[in-house]
């Protein structure tokens, strides 16, 4: 009795909040009204950042890997098991009724020595009785949830439900800007295999030169060796771009659910990358992110299971009910005066399981303060995954901005440098150290006008950024009619 008093002023004392709200506000930080890195990027984002990029082709693309990409498949399947589990928890709160109906068929034998000990005279034969036997009945039994338990059950699993379809538009998300930074990779990993197929085309010019400069004797030996050292040197950078732009090709392919065949004709040229619009204010996230609003889900649903694993030590009350008729003759199954039923309630006081219900509301409390800090940890790399694609733009831009202007100002050299070995007036160190130079600079450049595109991309998924395709708007209605009408009444506080 005195663990069963204890437990009940537990339970009395805890209140029916389900989130720990004094901790949250401890371990999440007020995010700032503006973002740290750029203040002028709090205006309010696109509505639709795969049309900022201005790239049909990607287009397509995302719209592809929205039907086939397995992983999306899979979140949506899961999704579908989530409600699924929700409806069962739900089922709770209501009757059960069930019917059961038998019949049979039994046959008793009477032979001589049981009829005269039975007092029933003399027979010569056995006699075989056959007894018939049919029944129907019904049973009906309910738990009254006085205390809230089976509700917050409910709830929970619609917050987990909730949290489930969450999973499913972050994983659409991911995937359309893995598809987008897949896509822009293979564009670079192109226009670097096509660079480098002119550097090969270029040192082999130059070993014609140096060749026929050799056999006039302007040239010497050293300057053939060194221009088939150069010649060497940038075939090996081709193989490697070439391998490099196969497999951009596979890891885009995978994603769009296709058969790793390195197939894909990546465009010309990497689209020209606009101002951004904005990024919405810090707290904006919250809201938008849908990782972060299966993860607010999780923390109530580990709330109200914490709620419900309290409310396990107050008495259970149930009523059941049965009802039934039989008899030896089918008729006997409808004739009112035959029908037999009974009702009954029973209470269930727990009053000593070894500490078994009092442990499990520990377990489930400490989950619950768990699934708390992990939300508020999710939130803070939310802010700081912003934070730092926003500091990245500016960066990024001037570093893209340098490169430019070092690659034109290296392609000028080359062109001077040639006109002059040409002439005799430069060696073939220079015409090497300048060739090198513009190769460089232009590889740099065109890796640097990548890197911004995948940054704005990686930008856009930070805030939570939505996009709009057919697909991804087919699925959106299919996600949403998939949910209970009656969810947002039972899963309401």
């Amino acid at each position: 009795m005195y663990r069963g008093g204890v437990a009940l002023t537990l339970v009395m004392l805890a209140g029916c909040a389900s989130v720990d709200q004094g901790l949250l506000d401890q371990q999440l930080p007020k995010p700032p009204a503006a973002w740290t890195a750029d203040a002028s990027a709090s205006a309010q984002p696109t509505d639709d950042w795969v049309a900022a990029f201005n790239d049909p082709q990607l287009y397509a693309l995302i719209d592809e890997a929205m039907r086939h990409n397995n992983n999306l498949l899979a979140a949506a399947e899961n999704m579908k098991a989530a409600m699924a589990s929700a409806h069962i928890a739900r089922a709770n709160l209501l009757p059960t009724l069930g019917a059961s109906a038998n019949a049979s068929r039994n046959a008793i034998v009477t032979s001589p020595s049981v009829a005269a000990q039975s007092g029933g005279g003399t027979t010569t034969v056995n006699k075989r009785v056959y007894l018939n036997n049919y029944s129907l009945g019904a049973q009906l039994s309910w738990e009254a949830d006085l205390w809230g338990r089976l509700l917050d059950e409910t709830k929970a699993s619609y917050r987990d439900a909730r949290a489930s379809l969450q999973d499913y538009r972050a994983a659409r998300l991911s995937i359309a800007g893995a598809v987008a930074q897949a896509w822009y990779r293979l564009i670079d990993a192109r226009l670097q295999r096509e660079l480098a197929e002119r550097d090969v085309a270029g040192r082999q010019s130059n070993l014609r030169v140096t060749d026929r400069r050799y056999e006039r004797g302007v040239a010497s030996s050293l300057d053939v060796r060194l221009a088939r050292s150069a010649l060497g040197t940038s075939q090996a950078n081709l193989a490697f771009r070439q391998r490099a732009e196969k497999e951009a090709e596979r890891a885009l392919e995978v994603l769009l659910g296709r058969y790793p065949a390195a197939e894909v004709n990546a465009a010309q040229s990497l689209p020209e990358l606009h101002a951004l619009s904005g990024a919405g204010a810090p707290a904006d996230i919250l809201a938008r992110r849908p990782d972060l609003q299966a993860a607010e889900a999780r923390m109530q649903s580990a709330g109200l299971r914490a709620r419900e694993a309290r409310k396990q030590l107050l008495p259970q009350i149930t009523l059941s009910s049965q009802i039934g008729t039989s008899g030896p003759n089918l008729s006997d199954l409808v004739d009112p005066e035959r029908l037999a039923g009974n009702i009954a309630a029973g209470l269930l006081q727990p009053l000593f399981q070894g500490g078994r219900l009092i442990a499990n509301s520990k377990r489930a409390r400490a989950a619950a303060q768990a699934a708390l800090l992990d939300y508020a940890q999710t939130a803070l790399q939310a802010y700081q995954e912003a934070e730092n694609a926003i500091s990245a733009e500016k960066y990024l831009a001037e570093r893209e901005s340098a490169l430019k202007t070092a690659y034109e100002e290296a392609a000028a050299a080359e062109d001077l440098t040639e006109r002059r070995y040409e002439s005799g007036a430069a060696t073939i160190f220079n015409l090497l150290d300048a060739q090198t130079r513009r190769i460089s600079a232009e590889s740099a450049y065109i890796d640097a006008t990548q890197q911004r595109l995948s940054n704005r991309v990686a930008l856009y998924l930070a805030i939570g950024g939505d996009f709009k395709t057919s697909e991804s708007d087919a699925a959106d209605k299919r996600a949403e009619s998939g949910g209970d009408k009656s969810s947002s009444a039972v899963s309401g506080e």
